[in-house]
This record gives C-alpha cells, structure tokens and sequence, in this order.
C-alpha cells in the first residue's frame, strides 16, 4: 500500500476513536460559542451608540436570546435523536452565523433582537446536540466527567470571546466583531460535519409520543434551575455587593468563582461518576448554597472570595451530576429529548432568579438577595434527596 494511502487510513481510524470524536465536539462547540462571547460585552455599546438606542432597548436585545434558547433545547433534543447529533450541531452553528450576517445591516433595534433570536435557536441546537453526542461518545463509567468536561467548551467560549471582541473593535470597527461572530460559527460547522456520528435513531412507528419534558428531566431540571439562581445572584450583584460594603474587588471575587469552576471540572470531574450522581448533586447544591451564605455576611473582599471560590467548586459540580440522573433515567435512543429538556432549566433559573434576586435586594439590601439564593440552592438538594428511590 502507498505511503499516502496508509496515512490516510490511520487518520480515518484515529478519527472513528471516542476520544478523537469528543475532542471534535468541544472544538466545534468551543468555536461557535466564541461568537456569543466576542459580542456580549460589544453588543450594549453598539446599541447605545450607532444605533441610538436606550437601556431599556439594551436589555431587550440582549435578554432575547435567552427566551429563544430556552424554547429551542427540547426540540432540539427531539431533533437530535430523529435526525442524528452532527446534523443538529450543524443546524445550530449555521444559524448563529445567520444571527452574525443579521447584525451587518443598520436593522436597528428590531434586526438586532431577531439576531439574538435566532442566535438563541442555534445556541440551543449547538450546546444540546454537543452535549447529546458527548454522552455517545463517553463509556458508562465516565459519563459524568465527560459531560463536566464538554462544558468547559461553553465556558471558555464565554470567556475567551470577550476580550477576542474588544480587541477586534479597538483594531478594526464593529463590522470586524460582527464579521468574527459570522466566522467561528462557520468554522464549527465545517469541524462537526467532518465527525462520524454512528447514532442510530429508532423509526418513527417505534418512538411513541414524549411529553416536552419527560420525567427523568424534571426533578434534576428543577434543582438545576434552583442553583442557577444563585448564579444569577453572584454575576449579578457581587459587584454591587461589595460597592456597598466598601470591600470593593467585585469583577475579582467573581473571576475567583469562574477559576474555581475551571479547575473543580479539570481536577474532580470524575465524583459524579465515582461517588454516584445523586450523592454528588447534593454535595454540590450544599456547597453552593454555604457559598453564597458566606457571600451574604461577607464585609471584605477575601471572605467573599472564598465564598465564591465555595460556591464554584458546587456550581461545577451540580450541573454535570444532575444531568448523569437524567441519562441515568433515560432510554438510550431519547437522550437527546431528556438532555434537551434539562438544559432548559439553565436558562429558566438564569432568566428568572436575576429579577428575583434584583427585587429582594432593592426591598431589603443585597446580603438579603444572597440569603433567598442560597436557601434556593438548599431547595435544590431537598429536591435531589425526596426524588430519591423513585422509579425512572
């Protein structure tokens, strides 16, 4: 056999390797989600200036990704057990490159909320398929770290594409971060196409009818959205928090909580699979729940710091654990339908605990809006402890 032709070969067989695939799948994602980052922090400026709009029209165009997001994940679900995990993630990463085409055009305030519209659609399309493809590729053994570990793609996305952002407008314009935010997406399709998918979808007469939200994903997808709303909470108002007791050092506090949840998926990803995902979700909803406490007496930057270090190291823990019980509890040919319908409580507690959170705080202070998320989070392990025993 031709040198060339040998080569060829070992890379097709490299490629069919689970962890050849996964790595594929983070890229993918990890490159479609630079686009959200690239644009966060360069969409309320754009708003305010060349469009002229107000701050009431900046949160309109920013919060309407989220309703979007939260309506596409379960279809997307549906879709990727129905059509395939790679066809679902291509969908996704195309329609948040459509979004970046959207913002090219002076549309105003209206074209920039269909954009974060349909960059909601795609999101939901790329993180559920990503995630469903994940728990494929993963054995049963260590199902719960690779989901921790798909979700650092997310998170440096997020992290990384802001500065990517500023940068672009500081050395070209925003037609540069909009031309970035159409690019990446591209690119993540163009990866995910190339990515053998083997799953085999059940024909039509054999799938019977599936509520929106089956059982395995409600109890998990309520505690998951009980705990977002402490992190709505801390990315919120910890600034603002600290501002008042004149601890200051807010955006570090923060930066604090965001390592801690980087290195617990790094270093003790694998405890949902080790100690049992039930075990592990209600350690981790105590730790973020005596986190957040701490956050709440703090009066200097150190003590708040270490809450937030605290409520990291559970915040990482508690969505890669709650998840293990949905597949845990799901039919193999309906993950993407279970999966697709938990990752919808993420938006839904993120939606609606900042407004909670905020109105607490006006009526009583911040300690006080601190003190109703952490009892949120104490909630989230009631949840996880009285579903336990029952039948999936």
């Amino acid at each position: 056999m031709p040198a060339t032709a040998s080569r060829r070969l070992d890379l097709a067989v490299a490629a069919e390797r689970p962890r050849y695939r996964f790595a594929a799948v983070f890229a993918a994602t990890l490159t479609a989600f630079l686009s959200i980052g690239a644009v966060v922090t360069v969409l309320p400026r754009y708003v305010t200036g060349p469009i002229g709009g107000s701050d009431l029209a900046v949160g309109i165009v920013v919060g309407a990704f989220a309703f979007s997001a939260v309506v596409s994940r379960p279809l997307a679900g549906r879709l990727a057990d129905a059509r395939g995990r790679r066809r679902v993630l291509v969908w996704g990463a195309a329609l948040m490159a459509l979004a970046g085409v959207l913002y090219l055009p002076d549309l105003g305030v209206p074209g920039l909320v269909l954009a974060r519209v349909l960059l909601g659609f795609g999101e939901g399309m790329v993180f559920t398929a990503g995630a469903t493809w994940t728990v494929d590729l993963a054995p049963p053994g260590r199902r719960g770290q690779a989901i921790g570990l798909f979700g650092l793609s997310i998170w440096s996305g997020l992290s990384i594409g802001p500065p990517i952002g500023e940068a672009l407008l500081a050395v070209g314009s925003y037609t540069t971060v909009w031309a970035f935010a159409i690019a990446v997406p591209v690119l993540g399709a163009l990866i995910a196409s190339r990515i053998p998918d083997h799953h085999v979808a059940l024909p039509r007469a054999e799938r019977p009818p599936e509520p929106l939200v089956p059982r395995a994903a409600r109890a998990p997808g309520l505690a998951l959205a009980l705990c977002n709303i402490g992190y709505a909470a801390l990315a919120g108002f910890v600034v603002l928090h600290l501002e008042r007791t004149g601890a200051g050092s807010g955006p570090l506090v923060f930066t604090a909580f965001a390592v801690a949840v980087v290195l617990t998926r790094l270093l003790a990803g694998s405890l949902p699979d080790r100690l049992g995902p039930r075990r592990c979700a209600i350690a981790a909803a105590a730790a973020e729940g005596a986190g957040l406490a701490i956050v709440a007496v703090s009066g200097s930057a150190l003590v708040a710091g270490a809450g937030a270090v605290l409520m990291g190291i559970g915040f990482s823990t508690i969505y890669p654990a709650l998840a293990l019980l949905v597949v845990e509890g799901t039919d193999e040919a309906r993950t993407g339908t279970a999966l697709g319908a938990f990752t919808a409580f993420f938006d839904v507690g993120v939606g609606l605990g900042a407004p909670l959170v905020g109105a607490i705080a006006g009526l009583a202070g911040y300690p006080a809006g601190f003190w109703v998320a952490s009892g949120c989070a104490a909630a989230a392990a009631a949840t996880v402890i009285a579903t336990a025993g029952r039948a999936p």
